[in-house]
């Protein structure tokens, strides 16, 4: 039975960092309710991650739009379906591609730069300085960072999701040369309000994903710059796979039969 000890080990080891990530967001938001309340590290925080971030989701969702565009024609075009490429391009940004590349994006920006400040407090006794004057390291740094990713990833999407399907319309229109009446018409008759707002749900959960893991890896960061460079990397790939692995669970329980 020696070759079931290498699994039990690994087993082991996933449940306790199961069980570390769990105390860690509960002692984060132990405290939602109870004050002090650090307004300005809150507003800190979602100007960084809303504001901050709206360049590159932008960009992103144009360019996605764009080439989702001329992708989809050139499959269709082989058996005369061009006409769907207005309903493709919506539903493909609104239910999963503008969800999952903002994610993605922001977990590059902003999953790093948490790992990376919150760390370098660590390395630098920072945090437990904060300790030292009765503040709550994690209700003064991590519940802050949660809620901006839970609140702002879903408007950046939304945002982003308007973008990629403009990107798409000016593709179709001054590429291929479709008409805008009927692109428009068709655009707005397969959307539903569904669509929109199941790709605002996966927002959330990427954003407080982003948040979470940048937070924890930065909190518990130790060695110095090394230490601080290999939890900004572990931050973002984690963040990464997380948000992956979320979006097909998500997919599923939205738009299961």
């Amino acid at each position: 039975m020696n070759f079931l000890a290498p699994i039990g080990r690994v087993f082991l080891v996933f449940m306790e960092a199961v069980g570390r990530l769990t105390l860690f967001v509960w002692a984060a938001i132990g405290g939602l309710l109870r004050p002090p309340f650090y307004g300005k590290q809150l507003v800190r925080q979602l100007i960084e991650i809303g504001y901050y971030s709206l360049p590159v989701v932008g960009m992103t969702a144009l360019f996605t739009g764009a080439a989702l565009a001329l992708q989809t024609y050139s499959g269709f075009s082989r058996f005369n379906a061009e006409s769907s490429i207005a309903i493709v391009v919506v539903l493909a940004i609104t239910r999963e591609l503008g969800p999952v590349m903002a994610g993605l994006m922001v977990a590059g920006r902003i999953g790093a730069a948490y790992a990376a400040e919150i760390g370098t407090m660590r390395v630098t006794e920072q945090i437990d300085a904060l300790v030292t004057l009765s503040t709550d390291p994690h209700k003064y740094l991590v519940l802050p960072r949660l809620i901006a990713g839970l609140t702002m990833l879903p408007l950046l999407v939304l945002v982003g999701d308007i973008i990629g399907v403009y990107g798409g319309y000016l593709i179709s229109i001054h590429e291929l040369n479709f008409s805008p009446g009927p692109y428009l018409k068709s655009t707005w008759q397969y959307l539903e309000t569904k669509d929109v707002v199941s790709g605002l749900i996966k927002a959330s959960v990427f954003g407080f994903i982003v948040a979470l893991m940048g937070c924890y890896h930065g909190f518990h960061s130790k060695g110095g710059a090394q230490g601080v460079g290999a939890a900004t990397t572990h931050a973002v790939v984690s963040a990464s796979i997380l948000i992956l692995l979320s979006n097909y669970i998500l997919t599923a329980l939205l738009f299961a039969k």
